[in-house]
């Protein structure tokens, strides 16, 4: 399936068990391989990812669909990585 990058922008994320991510601000693409190698992701959902910054990467392998809105795979592991920091931070 061929997508236009600019159809992706502005696109709301979830995870494949509908939990909202965040919302695609730019599309990184590999030129040599020719694919979308990741997507640059703001407003993200703070306790799926504990990130300081404005945004994310999403690696182009999590991507599982892409439609009216894009699902990935749940990172459940993120946030599990997130509440042990928080606990070792007390």
């Amino acid at each position: 399936m061929r997508v236009e990058v600019t159809s992706l922008y502005g696109l709301d994320v979830y995870t494949d068990t509908g939990i909202y991510v965040g919302k695609v601000k730019d599309v990184a693409i590999d030129v040599k391989e020719r694919k979308i190698a990741g997507l640059a992701v703001e407003d993200v959902n703070k306790d799926l990812f504990s990130v300081e910054a404005k945004g994310v990467i999403i690696p182009h392998r999590w991507i599982l669909a892409i439609g009216d809105i894009i699902l990935i795979k749940h990172v459940e592991r993120l946030r599990r990585r997130r509440k042990e920091e928080e606990e070792r931070a007390k």
